[in-house]
């Protein structure tokens, strides 16, 4: 009898040992999996960041004064009046 019981706890001993080994095996699994897709998200966010720049530097060019005034000539037929058509009220 207590040899069946001693062979029963083995069983049960070396089962759990098992299963301990493949859930480390598992976390540690997931852990690289977790690391590869931070490793992506990164690699993304600092495309998105330069893109960000390139986006902010393209703003800052069609906002450009000069750009918006030559915009308003061409496409609104804009013209400057000649000076004696210009006149100033002083209060």
């Amino acid at each position: 009898m207590r040899a069946l019981m001693r062979n029963r706890s083995t069983i049960v001993w070396l089962l759990l040992v098992i299963l301990t080994a493949m859930s480390i095996v598992y976390a540690r699994h997931q852990s690289r999996a977790l690391f590869v897709e931070w490793q992506a998200a990164e690699t993304e966010a600092d495309r998105l960041e330069v893109d960000w720049g390139r986006l902010q530097l393209e703003q800052a060019t069609w906002a450009e004064a000069g750009r918006i005034e030559t915009q308003a000539r061409v496409r609104l037929n804009l013209e400057d009046k000649p000076t004696t058509d210009v006149l100033v009220i002083i209060k």
